[in-house]
């Protein structure tokens, strides 16, 4: 064990990129030795933009996925906007953190009459804010902008970290991600060692699917957000 794994506990990323190296950083700022050990695995999807008065952003993925295309942007949150802005998007405004605000957003500031609206999601989301805009009487053209597969493996560093029982916290960003790091765990015969990790979920929903294992305990950030994420999280113990 070398000397930074000895004094600073490990804390297990499973957020896939991008963000992960962001979040890693973040916790090593808290005095957490992080461990990346992404979930997910995403890759851009190519499509043809339709006619729409305005671009529905998601995620950070989504954000880098898609091209500018001088049409303005709602993204779901501050993150979202900022990747949509270094990416060359213009026009770009924040909503809230989530879905539900997003589709609040939309409502406040774009009218059905003006044109659909283009939503940018993953592969297999996006479908309840769809409904939602729809019920508010928009017409909405849902296209992929990326994919997202289970990582086959956890990393050598996680998965030993994980084995010696020196991970005291693992950060976990949605459903999908922390399904697939589960499995992960499964996989390598590690389901046991989450007796001893505190999980830390970014929403009520994510904490939900972590009951499927064991974890010492399960956090729940106060808000949908990086930010909340970490103070979830807290220096070690």
């Amino acid at each position: 064990m070398c000397l930074a794994e000895a004094r600073h506990p490990g804390v297990l990323i499973t957020r896939p990129e991008p963000g992960c190296a962001e979040t890693a950083r973040a916790a090593a700022a808290l005095g957490w030795l992080p461990l990346e050990a992404p979930g997910l695995e995403l890759r851009p999807v190519p499509f043809t933009p339709p006619r729409a008065q305005a671009l529905l952003l998601t995620s950070r993925a989504a954000a880098r996925a898609v091209a500018p295309l001088g049409m303005p942007v709602l993204a779901v949150g501050e993150a979202t906007a900022a990747e949509a802005r270094a990416h060359g998007h213009r026009d770009v405004i924040a909503a809230e953190g989530d879905a539900e605000a997003l589709a609040a957003l939309a409502r406040a500031r774009l009218n059905p009459r003006d044109g659909a609206l283009l939503l940018a999601i993953g592969e297999g989301y996006g479908q309840e804010l769809a409904a939602a805009l729809r019920g508010a009487g928009f017409a909405v053209r849902r296209r992929v902008a990326y994919a997202a597969c289970a990582a086959r493996q956890l990393p050598g560093p996680a998965r030993d970290a994980l084995a010696a029982g020196r991970v005291g916290a693992a950060l976990f960003f949605s459903p999908r991600t922390a399904r697939a790091s589960m499995a992960q765990m499964r996989a390598a015969g590690l389901a046991e060692a989450a007796r001893g990790i505190r999980a830390v979920a970014i929403s009520p929903r994510v904490a939900g699917v972590l009951a499927a294992l064991p974890w010492a305990a399960v956090a729940t950030a106060a808000r949908p957000d990086h930010s909340s994420m970490m103070e979830a999280l807290g220096e070690p113990r």
